[in-house]
């Protein structure tokens, strides 16, 4: 199985993307509310979440009849099943739930492609901030990380934006600027803090702020924030979008043994903790300037009781 991954593909998936948030403003936009059921694993489910699930998948087997498609509203195939995937597709219809309930705008919607392992396109898209992130993350020339802003005046294309980029830390660091950190708005557990206390004392300055959904990741990738530390339970499905736009834009999303977040590598679709940076692999500064790093691997040596 082969698949074309390039300006086209992008631009059609950012469109269905589009589409999809504005499904999922029908229902969030109603005078009478919407219903609200529990998942298995807690969490919330709504009739957004279902709408944007149905159109995903039906637009995406139409676009490519051939490629899989792992949802997190849809079956779960067994590993057995999945570990023959070359590639599929990996959507999140609604990512942030509790955002969408609590209306407070910071919900998105992901669509990754999977290749061995590595999100090499993806697209995610906040409907109430109107905003549209979007990269292919395939070592070629194509490579890339665009933002659309949609609330511009006149503009309803997916298919321009402003190409971003990280804003390296280590400058930062140098700079005596402060380190931006993101924390998650409804998982800030004791060990980030304990985290953040850290960075703070090796580097002095932070800044800290929380969010919803994927758009922390976002942020790190278009220089708005340097750290975002997700010591909690996550799936594939949550980061894989964001992973691409993250490192497409030079950034890492590492795991505990600092290597890149992988998909599809074992039964579990759930992520290690994992830290993205706004650090590239290779620059340079890192061997000088990258004792960050070793502030956070001492973290994770000497912090041993589970993340709640």
């Amino acid at each position: 199985m082969s698949i074309d991954v390039d300006g086209v593909l992008l631009n059609k998936v950012a469109e269905l993307a589009q589409s999809a948030g504005e499904l999922i403003l029908s229902v969030y936009q109603r005078d009478f509310g919407f219903a609200i059921t529990i998942k298995p694993d807690d969490s919330p489910l709504t009739e957004a979440d279902l709408l944007a699930h149905s159109y995903l998948v039906d637009q995406l087997r139409q676009l490519t009849p051939e490629v899989p498609i792992l949802s997190e509203e849809g079956e779960l195939p067994v590993f057995k099943v999945r570990r023959q995937w070359e590639c599929y597709w990996l959507i999140d219809p609604l990512d942030g739930t509790k955002e969408f309930v609590s209306r407070n705008g910071e919900f998105t919607v992901n669509i990754a492609l999977i290749a061995g392992g590595k999100p090499v396109l993806g697209v995610v898209y906040a409907p109430v901030l109107k905003t549209l992130y979007k990269a292919i993350n395939n070592d070629s020339s194509l490579d890339g990380a665009f933002y659309v802003d949609l609330k511009s005046s006149g503009n309803t294309s997916c298919d321009v934006g402003d190409s971003i980029s990280v804003d390296s830390i280590e400058d930062r660091i140098v700079q005596r600027l402060p380190i931006r950190i993101l924390t998650s708005r409804h998982h800030m557990q004791s060990s980030v803090r304990v985290l953040c206390n850290k960075v703070q004392s090796q580097f002095g300055l932070i800044e800290t702020s929380a969010m919803g959904s994927s758009l922390k990741l976002c942020l790190v990738a278009s220089g708005k924030a340097d750290l975002y530390p997700r010591l909690g339970p996550t799936s594939e499905w949550d980061t894989a979008a964001a992973q691409a736009i993250v490192e497409a834009a030079g950034g890492l999303v590492l795991d505990d043994d600092f290597r890149s977040l992988r998909y599809n590598q074992k039964e579990s679709i759930l992520n290690p903790d994992f830290y993205v940076f706004a650090s590239q692999a290779n620059n340079d500064n890192r061997l000088l300037y990258g004792s960050w790093q070793s502030v956070i691997r001492e973290f994770i040596k000497r912090t041993h009781a589970p993340f709640i």
